[in-house]
């Protein structure tokens, strides 16, 4: 097994890894910038690394200053969470090339599925059902108009290296398709430096269900079941949960079995997560993460099987040792990810935490790294901590995540935790009546 592994993250992520790294018994090297000295990864591990200043260009996505700590520290591994650089592929090449693992899957997977072209043409060859679209990047309106018309209005412009809602517009008809090209277009240049472009066609009302996988790259390979994360805004999930009230057994088992066929086919490594739009029974793919999720630990909750240990120890070359059959899922899981936002604006609240009371009891988990006296840094996302709550049933986790929710104090800051208690009330969430819409216009009204 590694003797020490570098943790390339900050925050609760890097807090989860840590307790998986001692759990297994071992020694864990904390980087950091100067902003987060005092954040509870830096104070739990058993070494830490200064890496550079606030900004993150300079400290949790410098490769230079990365490798850097782990010669002084003689770390054998990297794990790099979600985020920053977790799907990097000349990262993961680099550290091949200095002789230091990446828990995390083979580069050349990252790069395929990084590219959302790319990832599509992989996964129809894989037998992933996919969204109707072009079948590469769209280089010219007249090309682009062509293939909306042969797909069919409404159609969805997507910038071929992009995420998180950027570089992502709607054409409702053909007189919106060259105004949606070019604002994506300029989108997608200005955020990652790629202009190139894809169309597919726009599902009005689908949900947002997700398939975890896990792979030892040997043949052997599982999925976890799914998470719906169809409550979002912006493109940005906020509230899912484990199992989908949308599906039931027979549809969990055929998408399921696709998933993990493919994985085997396809030699992957690691833990992944394989993301569709599911719309009148149907699944269509989007993309595919390469990484460790934000949301992972319903996928826990309901499996008992801890993907961060998982992740390790394939990385380290075990076989994974079960297969699908030895997968039970029992219960419901529900996480909200609480950010230091405001509830209703959602404009960021960094600052002071005066007091933080967390809730607890069966069936309770926080995920976080903040604690009262911990000043929340301005400078990288505003996730402070996630809770996860489960219960035997769906109704028995809402009644407990309503009182979790109730018993969260976190004062000095705002939060979305009253967004949340706002949520659980509403008939649509109570009945799992919920779309990848809703949210937002829910917000709007």
């Amino acid at each position: 097994m590694f003797d020490k592994i570098l943790i390339a993250n900050r925050g609760e992520i890097a807090l989860r890894i840590q307790r998986a790294c001692r759990e297994m018994g071992i020694a864990t090297v904390a980087i950091h910038s100067t902003a987060d000295e005092n954040a509870m990864h830096v104070r739990l591990a058993d070494e830490s690394v200064c890496i550079g200043p606030p900004s993150a260009t300079h400290s949790y996505l410098n490769i230079p200053a990365i490798l850097a700590a782990c010669e002084i520290t003689g770390a054998d591994a990297v794990h790099p969470g979600y985020g920053f650089l977790s799907e990097n592929a000349r990262f993961a090449e680099i550290l091949e090339e200095h002789n230091i693992t990446l828990i995390g899957p083979k580069a050349s997977h990252i790069r395929v599925m990084g590219d959302k072209i790319a990832a599509k043409a992989t996964a129809e060859r894989l037998g992933i059902p996919v969204v109707p679209g072009s079948p590469g990047a769209v280089t010219n309106n007249i090309d682009a108009r062509k293939i909306a018309a042969e797909i069919g209005y409404p159609v969805l412009v997507k910038a071929a290296a992009g995420g998180g809602g950027r570089g992502m517009k709607v054409a409702l008809s053909e007189n919106e398709i060259d105004n949606a090209l070019s604002t994506a277009r300029a989108e997608a240049k200005s955020a990652f430096g790629d202009d190139a472009l894809y169309i597919e066609k726009y599902l009005a009302k689908p949900r947002h269900i997700e398939f975890q996988v896990l792979s030892d790259g040997k043949g052997g390979a599982v999925h976890l079941g799914e998470r719906d994360c169809s409550l979002q805004r912006r493109h940005q999930k906020v509230f899912e949960e484990a199992l989908s009230p949308a599906l039931n057994l027979a549809q969990r088992e055929k998408i399921g079995t696709v998933v993990s066929d493919a994985m085997k086919e396809l030699g992957y490594l690691g833990v992944g997560t394989v993301e569709f739009l599911y719309e009148n029974g149907e699944f269509y793919f989007i993309e595919m993460n390469t990484r460790l999720q934000v949301e992972h630990p319903i996928t826990e909750m309901i499996t008992g099987i801890d993907l961060v240990q998982e992740q390790i120890r394939i990385a380290h070359g075990a076989s994974l040792g079960y297969g699908q059959s030895d997968v039970v899922f029992a219960g419901h899981a529900i996480e909200c990810r609480i950010n230091a936002e405001n509830p209703e604006t959602f404009t960021p609240s960094p600052g002071l935490i005066e007091a933080y009371h967390p809730p607890g009891g069966l069936g309770v988990r926080i995920d976080s790294g903040v604690y009262a006296g911990y000043t929340i840094p301005p400078y990288y996302d505003s996730l402070i901590g996630k809770l996860i709550v489960f219960g035997k049933n769906r109704n028995e986790c809402l009644m407990r995540l309503r009182r979790s929710l109730g018993e969260f104090v976190i004062e000095g800051i705002e939060t979305t935790i009253p967004l949340f208690s706002r949520l659980v009330a509403e008939p649509d969430i109570v009945n799992g009546n919920y779309d990848i819409h809703w949210l937002e216009d829910f917000l709007d009204s």
